[in-house]
């Protein structure tokens, strides 16, 4: 998944400001939400020799792992909250005892918004820091770059956003949805509950949109029997939508479906709003706009549109309560917590866990452990892995409100088993 920065002066400041937060809060800031878990001492830690085989960056009482997302550039404004995610897991997992008696070490890179530099970056991290593990990547585009990286070096990649499926490999675990967990279940909700029939596809123009409402299309015709009026992509940073607006003023589809992504976003949807259409009438129904990007939109101008995805901040229960204090305390009662971010959290606890059950930090024994983990204390509630790498996790559908937060109104009752090669969709 891609974005481009095309927000207001203002926005630019208020994302500034959070990136100096990034590198200026004080461990001792998040030290309270370690209360989260039991601490442990780190004088039980195991032999060095016993737990890295491999010559990773491992000594008596630290362990190095890396963070590689965009600070920089046109995708900073979505990737900012991923660090900041990882962030707080760590000192948190540190604050808690640590990972196999050692106190996490992370060393941050900076994708720069640019594939290549993803792939330098992930190279860096793996030959020459030896990081026992990396937590990153956002885009498709930067994943699919950095991928034979992690492969080559038998590198592992904690990666969190939702994405369009079609992989799986030994060394990444997916956090994030994947396309059934995310497109078919909202489709199926939409169809059911407002009794959608013709569908208007947009996107902007590159792999995930593209293969996303690839996806989308064939549900909605071979499996519910439905129409789509209209499919159109956009230029990442595009700003003017009045034409295709027009169209969709004519086709009148039950419902549009959005995956916009980044600064394009608010455009479209103030643009939506100023052409007289009302989202509290027009069902609007996108995978693309978490709390993040209301910010930037406004949630006056989007209220009434639906999301569909695997978390919301304003989820009631008491691990996500705890996450969001804890999220707040870290970075100012102002910052919001959307879908990937959330993800991205999971990343370092995942991975402590499965080292743990491994007893060791070595790639191919934490990548052996990895099937079954569970994560009980995920603010989106229980998650476990998947053999092929991706998490079971719920699919909930929320209603975008003034205020800027989701309201959730539904939710699969069940964890979904994730499906990358879902068949008849390829």
């Amino acid at each position: 998944m891609s974005s481009n920065d095309d927000h207001s002066k203002d926005s630019s400041v208020s994302r500034r400001n959070v990136l100096k937060v990034l590198s200026t809060v004080p461990a001792a800031a998040l030290l309270p939400a370690a209360a989260l878990f039991p601490k442990a001492g780190y004088a039980q830690a195991p032999a060095t020799s016993a737990v890295n085989t491999t010559g990773l960056a491992v000594t008596d009482t630290e362990v190095t792992v890396g963070i590689l997302h965009s600070v920089t550039g046109t995708m900073a404004i979505s990737e900012t909250g991923s660090v900041q995610a990882e962030k707080l897991a760590i000192d948190q997992i540190n604050a808690a005892g640590g990972v196999l008696g050692r106190k996490i070490k992370y060393i941050q890179e900076d994708g720069a918004s640019d594939w290549p530099t993803f792939a330098e970056k992930a190279k860096k991290l793996l030959v020459n820091d030896k990081c026992a593990s990396v937590m990153g990547c956002w885009t498709s585009a930067s994943r699919k770059a950095v991928l034979p990286v992690f492969e080559q070096y038998n590198g592992i990649l904690y990666y969190p956003t939702f994405y369009e499926g079609l992989e799986q490999s030994k060394n990444v675990i997916y956090t994030g949805q994947e396309a059934t967990q995310q497109i078919i279940a909202g489709l199926d909700w939409v169809s059911k509950v407002k009794g959608a029939k013709s569908f208007y596809l947009l996107g902007s123009d590159y792999i995930w949109p593209r293969t996303s409402n690839k996806i989308a299309r064939k549900h909605i015709e071979n499996f519910l029997k439905g129409k789509v009026v209209g499919e159109e992509y956009f230029p990442l940073g595009h700003t003017q939508f009045n034409s295709v607006i027009n169209k969709i003023k004519l086709t009148k589809p039950d419902v549009i479906y959005a995956i916009i992504v980044g600064g394009s976003n608010v455009a479209f949807y103030k643009q939506l709003k100023a052409a007289g259409i009302d989202l509290s009438k027009q069902t609007l129904l996108t995978i693309s706009v978490t709390e993040d990007e209301i910010l930037g939109i406004g949630g006056e101008n989007i209220a009434g549109a639906y999301a569909c995805m695997k978390y919301f901040q304003s989820l009631d229960n008491s691990n996500n309560k705890k996450f969001v204090e804890a999220f707040k305390k870290a970075y100012g009662d102002k910052v919001v917590i959307g879908d990937v971010t959330q993800a991205a959290y999971l990343g370092p606890w995942l991975w402590k866990l499965t080292v743990e059950k491994a007893g060791s930090f070595d790639v191919d024994k934490v990548v052996e452990a990895s099937p079954g983990i569970e994560f009980k204390e995920a603010p989106e509630g229980y998650v476990k892995i998947h053999p092929n790498h991706h998490l079971w996790s719920r699919t909930r559908v929320g209603k975008a409100l003034v205020n800027g937060q989701y309201e959730v109104v539904y939710e699969t009752p069940d964890l979904v088993e994730p499906n990358p090669f879902p068949k008849g969709y390829q």
